[in-house]
């Protein structure tokens, strides 16, 4: 097969600890769903000499690509605040791939069997979380937020039983890398100092080789990571996205949005929204994943403490003042990026009070966070009686006083503004609607989704049905899928 595969697998090279070596288990009867040609070809992979059936048994694992390694990682995890050892329990690591510009890739089948990490799970996946992480994943790439992808989806021929029997499915996701904040976890709790030597070295070598010859190298990582992580929340912010299962072993060390089970779009604004199923208290609320970033940093930092120094008074002291710096730096980049969400150019004292008054206002009328910031940009493809209130209209004009400041013009600002401002999101029960119908064995709606997800800040023809939130007002509950 002349796909264009480059398999260079360093990670199944580590020790024994990290990983265990198995193959996906393979499935009766495979169905190719959906392939991303795009990202085949960001990846220099060509499937066109293949047919369906071959693409199929290739991305259902039933047949691995020359010179793939498999692997379950293992890795730790605080769920929901509790530790636990865990891994790769219904996915396998099949390789690091290497794109023509030697950019790596991990290709992992996520659905693809049981694992030594599987504990009482069946290692299988359903087609509707599948495809739910690929449309999601997607729209996160097009709106220009650090995530993983998927390259296809795969039907297995096998149902599975979760609350009842779905059709199965096996998604192909690609990331820069797997390693998470629980994998330094699972290396630690085990007190092997030159395990985690060998980690710290790994992720040194692989993702931020400029920091290999600092004085304190493990302490420059965690300052990284949390300015990558402090960047990515950011972005969620800004976005309406809300995760949904924060856990440590959900954060990327590579900054990557990874994990896309109970997550949503907010509509209605709400700093207190939570979609999943399982977090009764609101744990990782919209308005909670900052705190959250935080304390999952804590955790990575507790887990450098013996690399950082000999001294473990001296060792808590530095990671601690790093730990501690990240409000100071959330706030300011959040402030930045809520003035870009406002058109605004340059800093005032009083720019604060004027983005949480907005806030406020918003969320006492219960509109809707994306379409607000569509109202400012004159993108207005429905009337809404809550834009002619007197405190939304005493609100613009101290806006619009602030916007006659640093040289601003209308064409500077709105410009500015459509570079952050979404005119389309994943639309909660549109994303309903397409799985709905994909799980009935008609594709249109996934495809027609994504075809407008690919362009989230450009004005599109007729995808007013996308912009507007479901007219139901029923509670929208997601699910982990597991």
């Amino acid at each position: 097969m002349t796909i264009g595969w480059c398999f260079d697998n360093t990670y199944s090279r580590l020790p024994e600890a990290f990983k265990e070596n198995i193959n996906p288990i393979p499935v009766k009867k495979p169905e190719l769903i959906i392939l991303n040609n795009d990202l085949a070809e960001k990846l220099n992979l060509n499937f066109s000499n293949l047919n369906d059936k071959e693409i199929s048994e290739l991305f259902a694992g039933n047949s691995l690509p020359p010179k793939s390694n498999s692997i379950a990682q293992a890795y730790a995890g605080h769920q929901f605040g509790h530790f636990t050892m865990l891994g790769d329990g219904r996915a396998v690591l099949i390789g690091e791939h290497l794109s023509k510009k030697k950019e790596r890739y991990d290709i992992q089948f996520k659905g693809s069997g049981k694992t030594a990490f599987s504990r009482n799970g069946d290692g299988r996946a359903a087609l509707g979380p599948m495809l739910r992480e690929y449309i999601i994943s997607e729209a996160m790439h097009n709106l220009a937020i650090p995530t993983t992808r998927s390259l296809a989806v795969v039907k297995t021929g096998e149902d599975v039983i979760r609350e009842t029997s779905l059709p199965g499915a096996v998604l192909t996701r690609i990331a820069s890398s797997h390693i998470r904040v629980g994998t330094f976890q699972y290396i630690a709790a085990r007190q092997r100092k030159d395990e985690l030597e060998t980690l710290l070295d790994y992720v040194i070598h692989r993702h931020y080789p400029s920091i290999k010859n600092s004085k304190n190298r493990p302490l420059e990582l965690l300052n990284i990571v949390l300015e990558k992580q402090i960047n990515l929340v950011v972005n969620w912010m800004r976005v309406g996205f809300i995760h949904g299962v924060m856990n440590t072993d959900n954060m990327s060390i590579s900054g990557e949005t990874i994990d896309y089970g109970p997550c949503a779009f907010m509509n209605t604004y709400d700093p207190k929204t939570v979609f999943s199923s399982i977090d009764k208290m609101g744990r990782y609320a919209y308005c909670n994943q900052p705190i959250i970033t935080k304390w999952n940093l804590s955790r990575f930092a507790e887990c450098l403490i013996p690399l950082i120094d000999k001294n473990q008074e001296k060792a808590i002291q530095l990671a601690t003042e790093i730990i501690n710096s990240f409000e100071k730096k959330y706030e300011e980049k959040w402030l930045n990026m809520m003035r870009d969400k406002l058109g605004l150019f340059g800093t005032d004292e009083k720019d604060k009070f004027l983005i949480l008054d907005l806030l406020t206002w918003m969320h006492q009328k219960k509109v809707d966070y994306t379409n607000t910031f569509c109202q400012l940009m004159n993108e207005k493809f429905k009337e809404d009686k809550n834009y002619e209130d007197q405190d939304f209209l005493n609100w613009k004009k101290r806006w619009n006083e602030r916007l006659k400041t640093n040289n601003n013009t209308p064409e500077k600002y709105i410009k500015l503004m459509k570079t952050v401002n979404p005119l389309v999101v994943p639309r909660n029960h549109k994303v309903e609607e397409a799985l709905e119908a994909a799980e009935k064995g008609n594709l249109k709606p996934v495809n027609l989704l994504l075809e407008i997800l690919k362009k989230p800040y450009t004005k599109q023809k007729n995808i007013f049905d996308y912009q507007v939130p479901s007219p139901f007002n029923e509670e929208y509950q997601t699910f982990c899928g597991t």
